[in-house]
């Protein structure tokens, strides 16, 4: 018992300090293992959350490349064959070229000066029919492109910001819905609301720039490309550089929605997103026409 108490007094510091160590041991081991559990567990969450964001990459993929094809097939088909129809209505030719035949035919139906009138015209208008079919074809395809693209982008930060929100995944859910094929089909806005102005300020530039070109003047396709480029220049500066804009988008969603109504009593939805789309897509247009310049 001496023996015991003796050997305390002689090693009781050792002893603390062998427990103190051991202790300390343990407490460092106990942090290490919950800092690796930790580290395990965000592992394990930042795998789950890669694997997530990969399903959600492919599926608006696969979505995005449904809405190409969807444009490719049926938005720009129809608004092509919809535009192509309004211009040739507007731009009719045949009342012109059968007078002219008319007076060809019967020489004392039209006299010179009247001919005269009517090659010009039949000048000028040709130019634009030509000139405007170029512009509007291009541009209207270009309206589709950007839209699609602008489109597949507010999917994926739309779907992105809701993977863990149903109500959010219910309004995209609800954009999904109406807003895509809403937005698609402002596509019809260049033939069913603009064309008229449009072939007006097209054909008051062609008439510029053909003023001093005479009938007899010949025609080469240099001569032929510097006309096209310069009655394209004109125009595109009409009402100031960034006017043309508006042939192609409207001003607002709100006008558009109006104008597109089918009756005065039909009820207007909620056009917030399609109006920040409609913007949006102005804005691209005009960046891509500055960065061609």
């Amino acid at each position: 018992m001496l023996s015991l108490r003796d050997f305390w007094r002689r090693h009781k510091r050792k002893v603390f300090a062998a427990l103190g160590v051991l202790g300390s041991g343990y407490v460092l081991y106990k942090l290490y293992d919950a800092h690796r559990r930790r580290l395990s567990q965000l592992e394990s969450e930042l795998e789950d959350q890669r694997e997530t964001e990969e399903l959600i990459k492919a599926q608006l993929q696969a979505h995005f490349e449904n809405i190409q094809r969807i444009a490719d097939s049926t938005t720009l088909p129809y608004a092509m064959h919809c535009l192509r129809n309004r211009i040739t209505e507007e731009l009719d030719l045949s009342h012109l070229t059968g007078r002219l035949l008319q007076g060809k035919g019967h020489p004392n139906t039209l006299t010179y000066v009247e001919k005269l009138e009517l090659w010009e015209r039949l000048k000028i208008q040709s130019f634009t029919l030509m000139v405007l079919s170029l512009w509007a074809m291009t541009m209207l395809n270009l309206y589709v492109r950007v839209q699609v693209n602008i489109l597949g982008r507010h999917l994926y930060i739309d779907t992105a910001r809701g993977v863990e929100n149903s109500h959010l995944m219910e309004e995209v859910d609800k954009f999904q819905r109406h807003g895509q094929q809403e937005f698609l089909e402002s596509a019809d806005f260049l033939s069913s609301y603009s064309i008229t102005t449009l072939i007006q300020n097209m054909q008051m530039a062609a008439a510029e720039v053909l003023k001093e070109e005479q009938l007899r003047h010949p025609f080469n396709s240099s001569l032929l490309h510097e006309t096209i480029m310069q009655i394209l220049d004109m125009f595109m500066n009409m009402n100031g550089p960034n006017h043309w804009v508006t042939y192609l988008v409207p001003e607002n969603a709100l006008s558009y929605k109006h104008q597109s109504a089918t009756s005065s009593n039909e009820a207007l939805p909620d056009i917030s997103k399609l109006d920040q789309l409609m913007t949006e897509t102005r804005a691209v247009l005009l960046r891509i026409w500055s960065l061609r310049k």
